[in-house]
């Protein structure tokens, strides 16, 4: 797998988690509105959005951060990802529901730890749309890492 690989993979399955959560909190009753998402990331550095509430207000300078924070989040953790399956022999649903782990995962640590000790104002996102976007996230990192591993390098999926 390329460094250029990863991180089109990266942005690709960023911009699936991305949009999925931009769409669910402009059309949730009490949600964060279109920008509100990557405006809350941005609130990491910017903040003065701390302590908002919903609809979070857009800030130009947030927006633009949180957008490349996204993405430059979902490049390094797809990185890791690549890393730990580099050398699998799964197949392409191996690498799928190891992506959707991934992302579960990432979720868990984020929604638990990370986040009310960096960026509250991310909690205001709805919990189960950011967990399902998450999770739509790896499946995507999965399905493209299948999609450009080389076929030598894949196996099938076999369950322990």
């Amino acid at each position: 797998m390329t460094g250029r690989t990863i991180i089109i993979g990266g942005i690709v399955a960023s911009l699936v988690l991305a949009m999925w959560e931009m769409v669910v909190e402009a059309l949730i009753p009490g949600g964060a509105g279109f920008f509100g998402p990557p405006v809350a990331i941005g609130a990491t550095i910017v903040r003065d959005l701390q302590g908002s509430g919903n609809p979070i207000p857009v800030e130009p300078l947030a927006l633009v951060l949180g957008l490349a924070g996204h993405m430059m989040n979902s490049v390094v953790l797809a990185a890791i990802f690549g890393a730990i399956v580099a050398r699998s022999t799964l197949g392409t649903g191996g690498l799928v529901g190891g992506g959707i782990v991934w992302g579960g995962a990432i979720f868990l640590a984020m929604w638990s730890a990370i986040l009310p000790a960096i960026d509250p104002l991310m909690l205001s996102l709805n919990g189960p749309a950011f967990l399902l976007g998450h999770v739509m996230w790896g499946a995507a990192l999965g399905l493209l890492w299948a999609a450009v591993r080389p076929a030598r390098e894949a196996g099938s999926f076999r369950p322990a």
